[in-house]
């Protein structure tokens, strides 16, 4: 289990140990992809771990936002589909506490999600030009 390292905000999995765990057959269950709720509100002042979201991470959830709004895209359904893009990750671990966010969840995996926002999102610097994306 990879947790909160093969995000939207981090992918700081993709240089050593998704290809290591590719290379090796080894199945990465990619958890925390919504960011302990940060993608789902990212209001002022809210929590990241135990301190405020520091500034530079709220500016690039304002810009991940961004991009999806400009193509119609809730930001959770691009949270939980790519991660699901890396040939090591067999799945997604999301946290739920009430059966509507469990149905959430699965709109979200199911909501289409055009290739162009991936795009966007590379030429954005927002994710690596290497992270796999889905097709």
């Amino acid at each position: 289990m990879l947790a909160g390292r093969y995000t939207l905000l981090d992918q700081s999995g993709l240089a050593e140990l998704l290809p290591l765990c590719a290379d090796r057959g080894v199945a990465v269950l990619a958890a925390g992809v919504y960011q302990s709720g940060l993608l789902a509100d990212p209001r002022p002042g809210a929590p990241h771990g135990h301190t405020p979201v520091p500034p530079a991470l709220a500016a690039r959830v304002r810009a991940l936002r961004a991009v999806c709004e400009r193509h119609a895209v809730p930001p959770l359904a691009a949270a939980i589909q790519f991660p699901l893009a890396h040939p090591a990750v067999a799945a997604v671990v999301v946290g739920a506490r009430t059966p509507a966010e469990v149905t959430n969840s699965a709109d979200m995996l199911a909501h289409p999600v055009p290739w162009a926002l991936w795009s966007d999102l590379r030429s954005a610097g927002l994710l690596p030009r290497k992270a796999p994306v889905p097709a």
